[in-house]
């Protein structure tokens, strides 16, 4: 596996937040300031409403509609487009858990107040195009939908973020990785959101 690595980042966002400029290709952990996006779920939100890939589909159906609400554990059938390789992936939040604050240990005093949380993802390469090397990043919500206010990226012993291996050029091929973040003492992250592309405006959430 090829490992995502960037420098240790942590933040906490108040009424302007930073986002990490990580869209379509590797982590690379470097801040730019902007305002935060926060993103409301609503009842009306689709469920499984979905609309047709742009690029073959080898074994995966339908791409996602943007605004979907899935459960943990259930697939999102997802376009993939970095640089100048494009095919179509399905992305699986297959849990949510919760890590020790021990952690945090190489954040220093920045990690005092802050708990992780850890996203393990399955990545499978549905359209059989060379997608190696690409990415999938997705960010925690907190229980009222929105982000923690806390963004981190790096690694910790427990949590190994890493790109798709340079085998990862055929149907069916899969891989596992695992995004970091977390939420001030005393909160907790309970869902999961695909906010890139088309998905800017109405992410895909996994909800616990």
């Amino acid at each position: 596996m090829t490992h995502a690595r960037g420098p240790l980042f942590l933040a906490t966002v108040a009424a302007a937040g930073l986002l990490l400029t990580a869209c379509g290709s590797e982590t690379t952990g470097s801040p730019v300031a902007a305002p935060e996006t926060k993103t409301e779920t609503t009842s009306e939100s689709p469920a499984t409403t979905s609309k047709k890939a742009d690029t073959p589909v080898a074994a995966g159906g339908d791409i996602t509609a943007p605004g979907t609400k899935l459960k943990v554990g259930a697939r999102a059938v997802l376009p993939m487009a970095s640089g100048d390789k494009t095919g179509t992936i399905s992305v699986t939040l297959t849990a949510i858990e919760a890590g020790a604050k021990e952690d945090l240990a190489k954040f220093g005093d920045k990690a005092k107040n802050v708990t992780p949380f850890y996203l393990r993802v399955k990545v499978e390469n549905l359209s059989g195009t060379d997608l190696s090397y690409t990415s999938v990043s997705l960010r925690g919500l907190g229980t009222d939908g929105k982000g923690t206010g806390v963004i981190i990226s790096g690694d910790t012993p427990k949590c190994d973020s890493t790109s798709a291996p340079r085998t990862f050029k055929t149907s069916g091929e899969t891989y596992e990785t695992c995004v970091l973040t977390a939420a001030p003492d005393g909160s907790a992250v309970v869902a999961g959101e695909y906010n890139r592309g088309d998905y800017g405006k109405s992410p895909v959430v996994w909800e616990s």
